[in-house]
């Protein structure tokens, strides 16, 4: 009696989950999406938290973002109209981090929830502003600027392609069904 008893509670113990007490349920599936949940917080609290600092920095000129970024713009601005022949219109830089704020706050907040709106507004900040505040490609290769900013530039590539794979996913999930039953056809 007492080795069946040991079996019981071996198996009791081997199919805890520790997840599925926070979730309120047992299963795969409640564990899942404890850990997806606690997956797109990890990932959202990047740009939250950035977007966080640059709101209580802002100040009445866009605060050290601004003063950062305006000398980056321009060059991309230069090099843009150098290149591609195409006038950039003026914009202020208060007006451009009041903008990245807002991509990152509500796309973070969106994200959380598993919104692909959060995860589309957060692609669009990415790829507006990793080509121009991590601008590798205009320093030399022996500069330490040079590998400071491609690394960041590749971090962001990584986290670009982190909100892909996030949108591929989410796409090819079918939606859930109903688990009730199908109502049984009548034979006559």
């Amino acid at each position: 009696m007492s080795s069946a008893l040991n079996r019981e509670s071996e198996r009791q113990i081997s199919s805890f989950s520790p997840a599925a007490v926070f979730v309120g349920g047992e299963g795969e599936e409640s564990s899942m999406g404890f850990v997806s949940f606690a997956g797109r917080v990890l990932f959202a609290s990047v740009f939250l938290l950035s977007a966080y600092q640059e709101i209580i920095e802002f100040g009445v000129d866009g605060g050290p973002a601004a003063k950062v970024v305006a000398p980056k713009y321009d060059t991309f601005v230069n090099h843009v109209t150098l290149h591609l022949g195409v006038k950039v219109p003026e914009v202020e830089m208060k007006h451009v981090i009041a903008a990245t704020i807002v991509l990152k706050g509500l796309g973070g907040l969106l994200f959380i929830f598993s919104s692909s709106f959060g995860a589309y507004l957060l692609l669009l900040h990415l790829a507006l502003v990793t080509p121009i505040v991590f601008d590798f490609y205009n320093y030399d290769m022996q500069k330490p600027e040079f590998v400071e900013l491609f690394f960041k530039f590749a971090q962001n590539l990584a986290l670009f392609g982190a909100l892909l794979f996030f949108l591929g996913m989410k796409n090819s999930i079918p939606k859930r069904q109903s688990k009730r039953k199908a109502p049984k056809t009548k034979t006559v």
